[in-house]
């Protein structure tokens, strides 16, 4: 009782309320210093260039001033006014993720289903080819962003489940797994800039319209395995039936159903779902807007009219007479390839990667990085430099690939580097040309408004805001009779 008693004799004068209001001044004018240019849950780097933040918040109300269509740009201006490492330093992890990359490796290395993904692509690239066959005879306008992503997610859909969702049967109907799938992207590339985001869409309509459209494209996934299980899809009309056909070859759920995890049991239903749904968010933006982003180069006011002449000539060649593409000739499209890479280096679908820290490291230019830190790069940004790829880095010119040494992983990182390099690379790359050759062997194509500037939209890759009109001419009017 004495103890207590001399305590609350000690404190007596500091709890007066004349002295409440100066601790409490007190208090905030220690707090401001000490986070005085940084925010709250942040080390102080002296070591790091870079504007000067607020006390408590840091950067974050100047980067709550940048348009999320203008956030490559600004980081573009801050690496040049602050150089490659300034302040202001998705995806499973740990032994999850490295028994997913283990899994996925084999399956990827598959001869057989490189092969299938290859007929694949030809057999709903054929679709879209009769699409744009119709448009192009009754001169309408094509949005090539919006077809795009008809193909590749129709393409993904018979490649991981044997079943097309059906976007390119109707091209003016929306399709209630796309929907929900690009607002669950769009969602996530949100909560990325909005640090505030479990308030808002606790207080929104938001978190109502994420959670529904988790439980749709969810339940859609987990209703085809289920199916698939029992067998009771193998009778279906219009199922592209790669795993029960002959030489073995197998659609991803097969090949994932058919595996064992590390003790041997056979992977849950819910395990697969997530799996095959990374896959599609993976697959199918992707390459769409890789597409879009290089005919744009090849199309606008200004572009290089010599890259569209060598780029039909190639295919010319390398498909006389029509010819379906196949995996053996994709190797023979090296200027297509070669656009496909520059595209990428200017336009990278996926323009900046978030990482933390798991022990302290150093980077390459001496930056010391300590664990638990939050870092970000932008390979949208490192495509653009000078320091990078030379003079020209901000130049569209697919010749910088032809007949020189393939850049290192670090150098053109589009497609990542280190342990999480892409294990869809070459898949991506084939389904890409796939595409070009199937197209330009039919039609010649030209943007509706060539001058019109373009933006990206927000979201975790780079899709092009206002999609990609163009109108198409048929190239000869001999062109062979499709079957789809």
């Amino acid at each position: 009782m004495a103890v207590a008693s001399k305590i609350v004799t000690f404190l007596a004068p500091f709890l007066a309320p004349d002295n409440q209001v100066k601790l409490l001044l007190t208090a905030i004018g220690l707090l401001l210093f000490h986070f005085r240019g940084r925010a709250v849950g942040t080390r102080r780097r002296p070591d790091l260039k870079g504007p000067q933040g607020l006390p408590l918040l840091g950067n974050m109300l100047m980067m709550a001033r940048v348009p999320p269509t203008k956030l490559y740009e600004f980081l573009e201006t801050m690496t040049e006014t602050y150089g490659p490492t300034c302040h202001g330093i998705f995806t499973s992890d740990g032994d999850q993720w490295r028994f997913q990359r283990k899994l996925a490796s084999h399956i990827f290395n598959v001869r057989s289903f490189r092969e299938y993904t290859s007929e694949v692509f030809v057999h709903e690239g054929l679709k879209l080819i009769d699409f744009l066959g119709k448009a192009a005879d009754s001169g309408s306008t094509v949005d090539l962003h919006h077809v795009f992503l008809a193909f590749t997610l129709d393409s993904f859909g018979t490649i991981s489940f044997g079943k097309s969702f059906g976007c390119m049967d109707d091209m003016e109907r929306e399709t209630d797994f796309a929907v929900s799938f690009d607002d669950l992207t769009t969602a996530c590339s949100l909560r990325l800039i909005d640090p505030l985001w479990k308030l808002r869409e606790r207080v929104t309509s938001a978190g109502a319209k994420i959670r529904y459209d988790k439980a749709l494209v969810g339940q859609y996934a987990l209703s085809l395995i289920e199916r698939r299980r029992q067998g009771g899809d193998s009778e279906q009309e219009g199922l592209f039936r790669p795993y029960n056909v002959g030489g073995g070859k197998k659609d991803l759920l097969q090949l994932f159903m058919e595996c064992r995890d590390d003790q041997g049991e056979p992977l849950s239903d819910e395990f697969i779902k997530d799996i095959i749904l990374n896959f599609t968010i993976a697959g199918r933006d992707t390459t769409a807007q890789a597409l879009t982003w290089m005919f744009y180069c090849l199309l606008r006011e200004g572009a290089n009219p010599a890259d569209m002449e060598a780029l039909v000539e190639e295919v010319d060649r390398v498909l006389p007479d029509h010819q379906t593409p196949t995996y053996e000739s994709h190797k023979q499209q090296k200027y297509a390839e070669a656009c496909l890479n520059e595209t990428l280096r200017l336009y990278p679908v996926v323009p900046r990667n978030l990482k933390t820290c798991i022990e302290d490291d150093v980077l390459p230019d001496g930056t010391r990085i300590y664990k638990g830190d939050i870092f970000t790069w932008s390979t949208w940004v490192m495509g653009r430099q000078e320091s990078i790829w030379g003079p020209d880095a901000k130049v569209y010119r697919p010749l910088r690939w032809i007949n020189s040494e393939k850049p290192s992983q670090a150098k053109f990182n589009s497609f990542h580097t280190g342990p999480r390099v892409c294990l869809g690379q070459q898949f991506a790359t084939i389904e890409a040309l796939t595409m070009i050759a199937l197209i330009l062997q039919r039609f010649s194509v030209e943007m509706v408004d060539p001058k019109k500037p373009v933006e990206y939209d927000a979201s975790v890759t780079l899709p092009m805001a206002h999609g990609l009109p163009v109108r198409l001419r048929r190239r000869t009017q001999d062109v062979p009779t499709i079957t789809v």
